[in-house]
C-alpha cells in the first residue's frame, strides 16, 4: 500500500486530436460553456493544487477560448504519439505533490465532489490507485499516488493507466453517487447531442 495522500494535483488531459468527433470537440459548447471549460472549474473548485491543464492538438485555439483561473498549461509537443505522453506531461508537472487525480477533458460532467471524494478515499485506504466506478466500470477520473509513477512514465503510444494498474491488489474502486456528477464521455458529435439534450418528460 502507499501512504496517505497529503497533497493531490489534478492533471487534466486536453491534448487529444478528436479524430472521431471531427473538429475541436473540446470547444463544443454543453451550457453555454466549452466541455473542456467544465472540467477546467470543476479541478479549479476542488482542493487540489497545482492544477495542470495538458494541451497539444489545437492548443492556441482552445487556449484562446478558456478561462484558466489557477490551472497551469503544459505544452505536449509529442501529443500526436498518444494519451500516454500528455499523462506523463501532466505528472512531470505536478512532481510536488503525493498524488494526481487525472482528469479527461472530454468528460464534462465531473464535479468538485467526485475529485474530493477521490481524495478521501485514497487517504481512507492508503490505496496506490483510487478509479472511478460508473455504471459498473472502471473509468477516469482515476487517482494515481505517485508510487505508481516511474511505471507510468514507461508507457508508450496512446494508452492511460489501465495497464499499470490491471491485477494490482491495491488499486481500490468509487462507486459515483450521482450527485458527484456523470462520466459520461464525449467522442462523436451523437454523444455531444445526447448530453446536451434537455431532460426527458
Amino acid at each position: 500500500m502507499s501512504a496517505p495522500a497529503t497533497s493531490v494535483a489534478a492533471v487534466i488531459l486536453a491534448a487529444g486530436e478528436s479524430r472521431r468527433f471531427g473538429g475541436a470537440k473540446l470547444l463544443a459548447l454543453l451550457d453555454g460553456r466549452p466541455l473542456v471549460q467544465h472540467v477546467i472549474d470543476a479541478a479549479n473548485a476542488s482542493s487540489c493544487d497545482p492544477v495542470v491543464l495538458v494541451v497539444g492538438a489545437g492548443a492556441d485555439q482552445l487556449l484562446a477560448s478558456v478561462r484558466l483561473g489557477r490551472s497551469l498549461v503544459v505544452r505536449n509537443a509529442a501529443y500526436a504519439t498518444g494519451q500516454a505522453s500528455s499523462l506523463q506531461a501532466g505528472l512531470i508537472a505536478a512532481a510536488s505533490a503525493d498524488a494526481a487525480v487525472v482528469l479527461l477533458a472530454d468528460m464534462p460532467g465531473v464535479r468538485p465532489a467526485l475529485i474530493e471524494a477521490l481524495v478521501a478515499r485514497q487517504r481512507g485506504s492508503a490505496a496506490a490507485a483510487v478509479t472511478a466506478l460508473w455504471h459498473g466500470r472502471r473509468t477516469p477520473p482515476t487517482l494515481l499516488h505517485r508510487d505508481l509513477w516511474p511505471a507510468l512514465h514507461d508507457l508508450r503510444g496512446d494508452v492511460g493507466a489501465r495497464e499499470v494498474l490491471a491485477g494490482r491488489a491495491d488499486v481500490v474502486s468509487l462507486d459515483v453517487d450521482p450527485t458527484q456528477g456523470s462520466l459520461d464521455d464525449i467522442d462523436t458529435p451523437d454523444d455531444h447531442a445526447r448530453v446536451s439534450a434537455p431532460p426527458a418528460g
